[in-house]
């Protein structure tokens, strides 16, 4: 359902920067032409581009009628999860006229009984993303042998996992790989249009309904699972371990940002060194199975372009590890990291870096 969303509000009101809107800013780069206004009074007048650096879309004070929209998605992601209650008349306004009405928080919208009747009398729909019954175990049997599995770690939480692992599969099949995309929170199940909410499955069963989602999908030949949290972090770590055993990866990507020395919104609490990070990393997977780091994924918002191409650099020379901004520079060297390990593993006809490296952009594909 949510992917036939073809004319979306996204509700940002107060809260229209990168640090809450996370998930605005991602369904306005992977879904732009099913966007059609962001609410926001604030900034009425202004563009998307003005407030997140992504597409022109108009940005409104209200959603009304005229806006002639399916559906409103609840476009931050704050910590604690709750909806604002600002926008509760939005949202009621909304249902009152039929339109769908999209949230990934954990405060559920279908907690709200007079919504839920008011959506009922309207033929609205209210889908909470995150909601989800799973009670299932892992089984621990393996997946299909030729089916290669691509996990994003790193070294906290929105540092860019899932757009790495987007970006990958977005490569991947420009190329004319078999390849897919796997959600594990709210903003990638809102782009793409399933997945798992690995952050609300009870924790008995994070790993089944992770291994549960790569056997639905392992008739592909790339998996690209998306991370969450790290395993560190004081909150979220076990959510991470649970994605390592339940989708067991064969090759892993790190994801860090430069700069950020403290975990997000942990004042005080430093982050562990990388090498350390990724050494617990690979000894937790490999208790499930051979896996190993094919690449560094930098997030070097903060940077400038020169200062970016030398901390790629440095990245490079640190980890022995093609680097790169797949925001600034694309996913080129990930993917092709990808396709050498598919080779290596699968002894399928070898290719040569160079032959490669020869290999069109995703940009130049799609031109």
């Amino acid at each position: 359902m949510l992917t036939e969303h073809r004319r979306i509000a996204l509700l940002t009101d107060g809260a229209s920067n990168a640090f809450l809107a996370k998930t605005a800013i991602s369904l306005l780069r992977y879904r732009t032409s099913d966007i059609a206004v962001v609410v926001d009074r604030e900034h009425a007048g202004k563009t998307s581009a003005d407030l997140f650096g992504v597409g022109q879309v108009p940005v409104v004070e209200s959603w009304s009628p005229s806006l002639d929209c399916d559906a409103i998605y609840i476009g931050i992601a704050p910590p604690g999860g709750k909806l604002p209650a600002a926008w509760k008349p939005q949202i009621e306004a909304a249902l009152s006229q039929g339109i769908d009405v999209v949230s990934g928080l954990h405060d559920f919208l279908t907690d709200h009984a007079p919504w839920v009747q008011l959506a009922k009398q309207t033929g609205a729909n209210l889908i909470d993303v995150r909601k989800n019954n799973w009670k299932e175990t892992a089984t621990g049997q393996p997946f299909r042998e030729q089916c290669l599995r691509i996990h994003a770690v790193g070294q906290d939480c929105s540092i860019g996992k899932m757009v790495t692992t987007v970006e990958m599969d977005r490569g991947l099949r420009a190329l004319g790989h078999d390849s897919k995309f796997l959600a594990t929170g709210q903003t990638g199940i809102m782009i793409s249009g399933q997945g798992v909410p690995a952050d609300c499955v009870v924790s008995d069963f994070v790993n089944g309904a992770i291994e549960h989602l790569v056997r639905e999908n392992d008739s592909a030949d790339f998996l690209l699972i998306e991370g969450q949290g790290s395993i560190s972090h004081p909150a979220y770590s076990a959510v991470t371990l649970g994605l390592l055993h339940g989708c067991v990866p064969q090759g892993l990507v790190y994801c860090y940002e430069a700069l950020r020395k403290e975990v997000k919104g942990f004042d005080g609490c430093p982050i562990p060194p990388a090498e350390e990070q990724m050494q617990a990393i690979k000894q937790i997977a490999q208790l499930r199975g051979p896996t190993q780091f094919i690449g560094v994924s930098v997030n070097t918002r903060r940077q400038s372009a020169a200062e970016a191409a030398l901390e790629i650099q440095r990245a490079e020379d640190r980890f022995g590890l093609p680097a790169c901004d797949v925001y600034r520079d694309g996913a080129d060297k990930l993917i092709h990291a990808a396709v050498q390990l598919r080779q290596e593993l699968f002894s399928e006809q070898p290719a040569n870096m160079q032959q490669l490296l020869s290999q069109p952009s995703l940009q130049e594909a799609e031109r």
